[in-house]
C-alpha cells in the first residue's frame, strides 16, 4: 500500500536533518566553548547550552522517535518502557531548547534596554544559575509524561510501542496536565519572545534617534559610531536566533491554537486530512529549528566563521586545543 505523501516526505526529511543537524550542533558546541568568538561569557553560555538542547532534540525526537519506526521498526527501542523514557526525554529536551531561547532573548533585552540592571544580571554567574534552573524545571515538569503512555500491543507478555492511556482525553487531571504543557510550551515562550523582541527593537530605534540627534548637534564628522555598531551586531544575533525560532514554530503554534476553537484533533492518523498534514509539517519545521542556529552564527559572526575555518583546516589540532577549555 502506497504511503501518504507527507509520510514519504518525512522518511526523506528526517534522516537528512539528522545527518546535517547533529554535526552542526556538535561543531557549534566545540567552537563556542573555546570562548574565542568575541562574545561575552553569559552569551557564550546561553549559546552553548542552546546548542546542547538542540542536539538533544535531534537525538530524542528525530533519531529515536521519527526515524526509528521507519528504519528499526522491531528493535528494543519500541519496547514500551524504552519508548516511554524516550518520549519523556523528548519533551524535556524540547522544553530546555525552547526556554533557553527565551532566557537568551531576555538576557539580550536586559543588556540592551536596562543599563542599570545589565551589570548585575548579564554575567556568567547569573547565566549559569538561570540555565541550571531552566534545565532542572524542564526535567521535573516532564516526569509525569512517562506515566501518560501505555502499550499499544502485548506480544508474548511483552509490551510494545507507546500510545496515550485511554483516559488521556477524558481524565480531568490528564487534560489539565496537557493543557499546562501546551501553555508552557509553546504558547508562553512564543509570546514572550515576540514581546521582548518588539520592546528591544523599539528601544534601539529610539536610542539611535537620540544618539544621532546628539551627534548632529555636536557636528561630529566620524562616519562610524562604535556604540551604534555594537547595538547593531547584538540585535542581528538576537533577531536571527529568536526570529528563526518564531518562524519555524509558527505552524505548530497555529495548530495548537486551532484545536481549541475548531473540531480537529492533534496526532490524528488520517494523513490525507489537511489539518494533519499541517500538523506534521509543523513538527518538521519545529525539528528544523534545532539545527539552524549554527548556520546563523556562521552568517552573522565573523569570529565564529574564522574558528570554523580553523577547524576545517586542522581538525585534530583544533579539537585537542578545544578539550583544554572543558
Amino acid at each position: 500500500m502506497k504511503q501518504p505523501v507527507i509520510i514519504q516526505v518525512e522518511n526523506i526529511y528526517y534522516p537528512i536533518l539528522a545527518i546535517i543537524g547533529i554535526p552542526a550542533n556538535v561543531v557549534a558546541i566545540v567552537i563556542l566553548a573555546r570562548g574565542k568568538c568575541g562574545l561575552s561569557k553569559c552569551i557564550t553560555l546561553y549559546l552553548v547550552y542552546m546548542a546542547v538542547g538542540d542536539l538533544m532534540v535531534l537525538i530524542f525526537e528525530v533519531i529515536l522517535y521519527e526515524i526509528k519506526d521507519g528504519y528499526f521498526p522491531n528493535s528494543f527501542l519500541n519496547l514500551t518502557p524504552v519508548c516511554s523514557v524516550n518520549l519523556t526525554m523528548l519533551f524535556m529536551s524540547i522544553d530546555c531548547s525552547v526556554w533557553l531561547t527565551v532566557t537568551f532573548t531576555f538576557d539580550r533585552f536586559v543588556a540592551i534596554c536596562c543599563p542599570k540592571l545589565r551589570g548585575r544580571y548579564c554575567t556568567g554567574k547569573t547565566a549559569s544559575l538561570v540555565i541550571a534552573v531552566v534545565c532542572s524545571l524542564s526535567v521535573i515538569e516532564n516526569i509525569p509524561m512517562y506515566f501518560v503512555y501505555a502499550p499499544r500491543e502485548i506480544i508474548n507478555n511483552v509490551a510494545w510501542s507507546c500510545g496515550v492511556t485511554p483516559d488521556f482525553y477524558t481524565s480531568p487531571l490528564l487534560v489539565a496536565f496537557w493543557s499546562f504543557e501546551t501553555i508552557l510550551t509553546p504558547f508562553i515562550p512564543f509570546l514572550l519572545i515576540m514581546l521582548l523582541n518588539a520592546l528591544t527593537i523599539r528601544h534601539i530605534i529610539h536610542a539611535n534617534r537620540v544618539r544621532s540627534g546628539l551627534r548632529a548637534k555636536k557636528k561630529e564628522e566620524s562616519s562610524a559610531d562604535q556604540e551604534v555598531d555594537n547595538r547593531r551586531k547584538s540585535i542581528i544575533l538576537l533577531l536571527a536566533v529568536s526570529g528563526s525560532f518564531v518562524l519555524l514554530w509558527m505552524v505548530i503554534f497555529v495548530c495548537f491554537i486551532s484545536v481549541r476553537f475548531i473540531d480537529v484533533q492533534l496526532l490524528a492518523t488520517d494523513y490525507d486530512d489537511p489539518f494533519t498534514v499541517a500538523e506534521q509539517s509543523g513538527y518538521m519545521l519545529r525539528c528544523l529549528s534545532a539545527c539552524t542556529n549554527t548556520f546563523i552564527y556562521a552568517v552573522s559572526q565573523t569570529k565564529f566563521r574564522e574558528e570554523l575555518k580553523t577547524l576545517f583546516r586542522g581538525p585534530c589540532g583544533f579539537l585537542s586545543n578545544s578539550l583544554k577549555h572543558f
